[in-house]
């Protein structure tokens, strides 16, 4: 009977969040069983291919399609955006300067969060997973999700795993680890529907208007997709609020 084959494997940071217990921030062995893909033996223990951006095998760095043989010792890391780390092999593409996103059915807040925020984010309650992955293929977008198991699956190139609850506190989340900081543009887009807000005089949506914020107010903005009208009004200062929460860096810009 052949002897089994491991290779030791370290998870690092925030992958450590989908490996139980016993096995964060430690080394463990996985079975290789002769030969075996390195991008198997990752989501073998539960870790999407999407969240991991450096793989490096006895000290060099490789690709998912790397092969291992038993024996090796592997560290796994997740995105290094802040860090140089050209000399090296990274396995995610490069960040997009103009990110767009496709959230799950799950996330609706968390998508009008972002559109509040000024980015481009699908959201339909109504969409399986065959058809957010598809959107992101064809339009360059990212995934957002509380699903592990649509992140597992080999056709996603670029999706992140919310791992907060709270709609506020996802927000907070992706904007740190996407590294958006820079990018927000407040109240620039329609929260409900996505579509980019034009500027349009009071006289425009005079009709539109409740008589007290036809006399308060005389900037506006309006969605030509859904026809919504936005106004600096008591929801607006809600909704900077929840910005200046979500990004220490919007509340020292503001």
């Amino acid at each position: 009977m052949a002897e089994r084959t491991f290779a030791e494997f370290r998870f690092y940071e925030e992958l450590n969040d989908f490996l139980p217990e016993e096995r964060r921030k430690r080394a463990f062995p996985i079975e290789i069983d002769r030969a075996r893909s390195v991008k198997d033996a990752i989501e073998s223990v539960g870790v999407p291919h999407p969240e991991v951006d450096l793989i490096v095998v006895d000290g060099i760095s490789v690709d998912f399609a790397h092969v291992l043989r038993g024996g090796e010792r592997v560290a796994v890391y997740p995105m290094f955006e802040r860090i140089d780390i050209t000399p090296v092999l990274r396995l995610r593409a490069m960040p997009l300067r103009d990110p767009r996103f496709v959230a799950d059915g799950h996330l609706g807040k968390l998508a009008r969060h972002l559109r509040m925020a000024g980015f481009d984010t699908l959201w339909s309650n109504d969409w399986d997973d065959d058809r957010i992955i598809g959107v992101a293929a064809e339009e360059k977008r990212t995934i957002l999700t509380r699903d592990k198991g649509m992140l597992r699956r080999s056709e996603v190139e670029r999706g992140y795993f919310v791992r907060a609850t709270a709609s506020e506190a996802q927000l907070a989340e992706v904007i740190r680890a996407l590294q958006l900081e820079t990018l927000i543009a407040p109240f620039t887009r329609c929260r409900e529907c996505n579509a980019p807000l034009e500027d349009v005089s009071r006289e425009v949506v005079l009709d539109q208007l409740p008589p007290m914020v036809r006399e308060l107010y005389e900037r506006f903005k309006r969605c030509p997709g859904c026809g919504r009208v936005y106004w600096e009004g008591t929801h607006f200062a809600r909704m900077k609020a929840v910005l200046e929460r979500a990004s220490p860096q919007y509340s020292a810009r503001g």
